[in-house]
C-alpha cells in the first residue's frame, strides 16, 4: 500500500504546489516585471513563497493521491482480491493511516516553526521588491513616469547607440506650480556608477520654468513669471535608486505571521489584559460621571479605607412635567435648552465612539493572532479528513488515473476552500467566534469523511445510479415485477389457498388504508419516518401472496401478479386491491 501511495503522493504534492505557486506568480507578476531583479533574488522569493503555499497544497495532494491509489486498486480488481482474502478495507488502509498521521504531526510542526520563518522572509522580500525602482527602459511614443518627479517623452531612439531623439521632459519634482518643461533635439540617459543617480545629457533644446516661488505670491496683475533658456548642451543629475535594498525583518517578525504558538499566546494574553484594563477604566468612568447634576457615587470610608460607594437612586414624588419646566424661566429659551442638551449628548457619544474604535483595533489584533494560532491545528486535521474522504471514495468509484479522481478532488477542494475562506473572513471581521470560523470547514467535511468510510467498509453502492432509481421506483410504486412462467415448480398453486391469501391481502390492505386515514397529521408525519405496523403487516402478506402465485402455470395469472407493486404505500394500496380482485376472478373462473 505504501509503495502504491508514496509515488502518487509525491507527484500530486509537487503538481499542486506548482499550481498554487503559479497563482502567486500571476497575482504579483506586475510587481516583479521590469525591476531588473537578479535571478537569485527571484529564486529566493519563489522558494519562500512555495513554503508558504504548502498548507494549501498538502490537503489537496493527500485527497488526490488517496483517490488515485484506491481507484487504481478498485479498477484493477486488486481491492476485490484483498477483500476476498479476508482483509477488510480498514486493515488495508492501516499503513496509510499511520503514514498520514505522521504527515499530520509533521504539518503541525511545519506550521509552528517553519511557516512563520518562511512568511517573514517572503513578505519582507516582496515589500522590498515593491519599493525597488523599475528598470530604466524608456519606450518610444508614450510618456514614461517611472522616475519620481519626471515624465519623459521620446519620439524615437537609436537602440545601438542609445541616443534619444525629440525629447520632452516635464519636471514636477518641486511641485506643479514650479514645474519645468525641457525640449531637446536629442540626448543620452545612463545610470551612474553608484546606481543611485541618472546622468542626463541634452543637446540643442530649450527650457521653460515657472518662477512662482521667487515672487512671494502671485503678482497683482495675475500674470505668472517664467524663464526661458536655450542651450546647446545641458547636463542634469537625477536621483534614481536602482539598488535592491532589503527591508529589516524585525518589523515583519513582530506581526502575527512571524510568530509560533507560544509567541501568539503571549501576545493574545497581553493585548487581552490591556483591553480588559481599559474596559474597566471606561466602566469606572461611566459609573462616576454625574448626569443631570446627580452624582452616581461618592467617596466614603468603608472598613477604614476610602472607596467609591453608589448613591441611592433619586426617587420622585410625582412625574416631572417637561413642558412646565421649559416655561418656568423664559419660553423662548426652549430651543436653546434642547440644542445644548443635544450637543452634550452628541459630544459624550462621539467621545465613547472614539474610545470604542481604539479598543476595536486591539480586538482585531487579538482575532488575527487567534486565527493564526488556530491555523496551526486545522492543517493537520484537514490532512486526516481529506484522506478519509479520498481513500473510501476511491474504493467506491473504482476509477484510477487522473481523470475522475482529479475532477472529484478539484470539486471537493473548491468546496473546502470556499467554506474555509468564508469562515476565516467571518472570524476576522468578528461576526462569529474565531474557533467557529476556523473549524467550520472541518466540521462540515468530517461527517462526509465518516459517511464515505462507512459506505466503503459496508460495500454500499453510493454512486450506483440504478440503485437510487430502483429505490425511488419502489417508494413511488413505479417499479413493477417481471415474473415469468417457470419451467419447473416445486409446489403447485392450489386455487383455494391462493384465494385465501388474496382474501387476507385485501383485508390487510383495507385495515392499513382505514387506519392510516384516521391518523392525525402529526402521526402521519411520524410514521413517514418510522415503521407503520398495519403497513408492515400488509407488506408481509403481499410478499407471501406473490411468492405463492409466482409458481402458477397460467400466463394470465403471472401477468396479473406482475402488476403488484414492490412497496406497499398509501399511493399503491388502491392498485394492490384492484390487482387482488382481478386475480380472484381469474382463479374463480
Amino acid at each position: 500500500m505504501l509503495r502504491s501511495f508514496l509515488p502518487l503522493f509525491l507527484m500530486t504534492f509537487f503538481i499542486c504546489l506548482f499550481i498554487v505557486l503559479m497563482q502567486f506568480l500571476w497575482r504579483y507578476i506586475d510587481e516583479l516585471v521590469g525591476k531588473g531583479l537578479e535571478v537569485h533574488v527571484i529564486g529566493e522569493l519563489f522558494f519562500y513563497a512555495a513554503l508558504t503555499m504548502v498548507p494549501m497544497a498538502l490537503p489537496l495532494a493527500i485527497l488526490l493521491a488517496s483517490l488515485m491509489t484506491f481507484g487504481n486498486l478498485g479498477e484493477r480488481f486488486e481491492l476485490t482480491a484483498i477483500k476476498a482474502s479476508g482483509i477488510s478495507l480498514m486493515k488495508a488502509m492501516r499503513p496509510l493511516i499511520v503514514f498520514i498521521s505522521l504527515v499530520a504531526i509533521g504539518a503541525f510542526f511545519f506550521q509552528n516553526y517553519v511557516l512563520p520563518y518562511a512568511q517573514v522572509k517572503m513578505w519582507t522580500l516582496l515589500y522590498s521588491v515593491r519599493q525597488k525602482s523599475p528598470e530604466l527602459e524608456i519606450p518610444e511614443g508614450v510618456f514614461y513616469d517611472q522616475i519620481a518627479g519626471y515624465n519623459f517623452y521620446v519620439e524615437h531612439k537609436n537602440r545601438e547607440t542609445g541616443t534619444l531623439y525629440d525629447m520632452m521632459i516635464y519636471d514636477v519634482s518641486r511641485g506643479f506650480d514650479n514645474s519645468r518643461i525641457i525640449l531637446a533635439d536629442s540626448g543620452h540617459l545612463k545610470l551612474a556608477d553608484d546606481k543611485e543617480h541618472l546622468f542626463l545629457q541634452l543637446y540643442d533644446g530649450e527650457q521653460f520654468e515657472n518662477l512662482k516661488e521667487n515672487t512671494n505670491g502671485a503678482p497683482a496683475s495675475g500674470n505668472q513669471p517664467y524663464r526661458r533658456e536655450s542651450f546647446k548642451l545641458k547636463e542634469i543629475l537625477l536621483a534614481f535608486d536602482a539598488n535592491f535594498n532589503r527591508m529589516d525583518e524585525s518589523g515583519m517578525r513582530n506581526q502575527y505571521v512571524g510568530k509560533n504558538i507560544k509567541e501568539l499566546r503571549a501576545t493574545i494574553d497581553s493585548v487581552t489584559g490591556r483591553v480588559d484594563s481599559i474596559g474597566a477604566e471606561y466602566a469606572k468612568l461611566l459609573r462616576s460621571t454625574p448626569y443631570i447634576r446627580v452624582q452616581p457615587t461618592e467617596r466614603r470610608m468603608v472598613d477604614g479605607e476610602m472607596a467609591e460607594v453608589p448613591n441611592p437612586p433619586v426617587r420622585l414624588d410625582r412625574p416631572i412635567d417637561i413642558d412646565s419646566l421649559f416655561y418656568i424661566v423664559r419660553p423662548e429659551k426652549t430651543p436653546t435648552y434642547l440644542a445644548e442638551a443635544l450637543m452634550k449628548v452628541q459630544r459624550v457619544k462621539q467621545e465613547y465612539e472614539f474610545k470604542s474604535y481604539a479598543m476595536e483595533d486591539d480586538r482585531k489584533t487579538i482575532r488575527r493572532h487567534d486565527i493564526e494560532m488556530q491555523k496551526k491545528f486545522t492543517l493537520s486535521i484537514a490532512c486526516l479528513i481529506f484522506f478519509f474522504i479520498g481513500a473510501p471514495l476511491g474504493a467506491i468509484i473504482r476509477k484510477g488515473g487522473l481523470g475522475a479522481p482529479l475532477v472529484i478532488s478539484v470539486i471537493l477542494f473548491i468546496i473546502y476552500y470556499i467554506i474555509d475562506n468564508t469562515g476565516y473572513k467571518m472570524a476576522r471581521d468578528g461576526k462569529i467566534e474565531v474557533w467557529q470560523g476556523m473549524w467550520l470547514s472541518s466540521a462540515i467535511l468530517l461527517p462526509l469523511g465518516i459517511f464515505f468510510t462507512y459506505k466503503a467498509v459496508k460495500d454500499s453502492a453510493v454512486f450506483d445510479m440504478d440503485a437510487y432509481k430502483n429505490m425511488v421506483r419502489r417508494l413511488t410504486g413505479s417499479l413493477h415485477r417481471e415474473l415469468e412462467v417457470k419451467e419447473f415448480v416445486m409446489q403447485e398453486v392450489e386455487p383455494q389457498e391462493a384465494l385465501r391469501l388474496l382474501g387476507e391481502l385485501c383485508a390487510a390492505c383495507e385495515v392499513f388504508r382505514r387506519t392510516y386515514e384516521e391518523l392525525p397529521v402529526m402521526k402521519k408525519i411520524y410514521y413517514f419516518f418510522k415503521k407503520f405496523p398495519q403497513r408492515e403487516g400488509a407488506q408481509t402478506v403481499l410478499n407471501d401472496t406473490v411468492d405463492y402465485l409466482s409458481n402458477s402455470r397460467d400466463k394470465r395469472v403471472i401477468g396479473t401478479v406482475n402488476k403488484f407493486p414492490f412497496q406497499l404505500t398509501t399511493r399503491t394500496v388502491e392498485g394492490t386491491l384492484a390487482t387482488a380482485r382481478e386475480l380472484e376472478r381469474l382463479l374463480q373462473g
